[in-house]
């Protein structure tokens, strides 16, 4: 499917699908050189948002240009919002009644009035089904060397039957709340982080928690982003594993080893003898699979489970921390909550 050609208009009838905390106010925003930025918005706490598809332009053309509008876009004076969204509302939905921009954005965020500072900073995101591994890095340097505020997010479609289903992953945690009983929501509230890590286990065609449970691990692969993110655990750590598309919580264990590619991550078998995991009978049939890509094999955390539950029996309760990205350290205010709640559920002592 033509995925890329199709998603500035996905995006523009519901932002929400990237970040609730986002708002459209112009498509095709002209520039004083000539060139188009796809999609800008303003987010929660009134600072703009640049949003770039890939679709036929080369990685590092997309990473050229998002850098170009930022330039352009930081120039935007607070006064000139208004007249942008008005004239977003005359080009793209001229039979509607119009509304202000405060009209808009209080209705959208659910909040008295705008804040008075608007455009005080601004962010870059490309979006893509994927970008190459060099790409990806080129992000994170500039991002975490340079401070500057950029990110990928990468969008995928499957078809069932008549039916589309959209997924979406961060190549960098963007640290936003999701859509709680249809209210659209600001930014979560940070706290400081205590330390425990939320892990994302996506259980699929390469990775069964049976086989996690079983062996010791937490696993993720198919991209850099999950490599890195694998990478980022180190012993001592202390990790709650959370199985997501509404399964729930269904581990906690320590951290014992780096992460390894799937090749190198030994296991004993029933003699007790040391094997590579991939000799050793899993119930997973592709756990193997991309093996010698580095960024796109399968890459194994060792963990001692401190307690765990089949799938059956997941925690998930309303109010629960959860996030999309593999591995966070979370500053979320709900984080400690739910640790409390795990604990509990699990018979963890603090």
């Amino acid at each position: 499917m033509d995925l890329e050609a199709r998603l500035e208009d996905i995006l523009a009838r519901d932002i929400g699908v990237a970040a609730p905390n986002w708002m459209v106010i112009w498509r095709q925003v002209p520039t004083p050189w000539g060139k188009k930025i796809d999609l800008l918005c303003i987010d929660s706490e009134g600072n703009l948002v640049v949003l770039e598809l890939k679709r036929d332009k080369t990685e590092r053309e997309i990473v050229a240009q998002v850098l170009d509008y930022g330039s352009y876009v930081r120039g935007i004076q607070a006064e000139e919002l208004p007249r942008i969204y008005a004239k977003y509302q005359k080009d793209y939905f001229p039979d509607q009644p119009s509304k202000s921009l405060d009209e808009a954005f209080c209705t959208r965020f659910v909040v008295k009035q705008m804040p008075e500072e608007l455009n005080a900073t601004h962010e870059l995101v490309i979006v893509a089904s994927t970008l190459d591994a060099a790409t990806e890095r080129i992000v994170g340097y500039l991002a975490e060397q340079y401070q500057v505020n950029i990110n990928a997010v990468f969008f995928r479609v499957f078809k069932d039957d008549d039916r589309e289903y959209l997924t979406r992953a961060w190549l960098r945690d963007p640290g936003i709340e999701e859509e709680s009983g249809g209210r659209v929501t600001a930014k979560a509230e940070k706290v400081e982080w205590n330390g425990e890590h939320y892990v994302n286990f996506g259980e699929g065609d390469h990775r069964l928690w049976d086989d996690a449970c079983k062996y010791g691990f937490v696993s993720a692969g198919y991209g850099l982003r999950f490599r890195q993110a694998m990478q980022r655990l180190e012993p001592g750590n202390r990790i709650w594993v959370n199985v997501p598309g509404g399964v729930g919580y269904v581990g906690v264990g320590i951290v014992e080893d780096r992460a390894v590619p799937v090749d190198q991550f030994m296991v004993k078998n029933e003699k007790g003898e040391s094997i590579p995991i991939l000799q050793a009978p899993l119930k997973c049939r592709d756990m193997g699979h991309s093996l010698g890509d580095q960024d796109n094999m399968e890459w194994l955390v060792r963990v001692n489970w401190l307690k765990t539950v089949p799938l059956d029996k997941a925690v998930r309760e309303r109010g629960l921390f959860g996030n999309q990205n593999c591995v966070v350290e979370p500053r979320d205010k709900r984080w400690p909550f739910t640790i409390e709640r795990l604990q509990q559920h699990f018979g963890i002592d603090k």
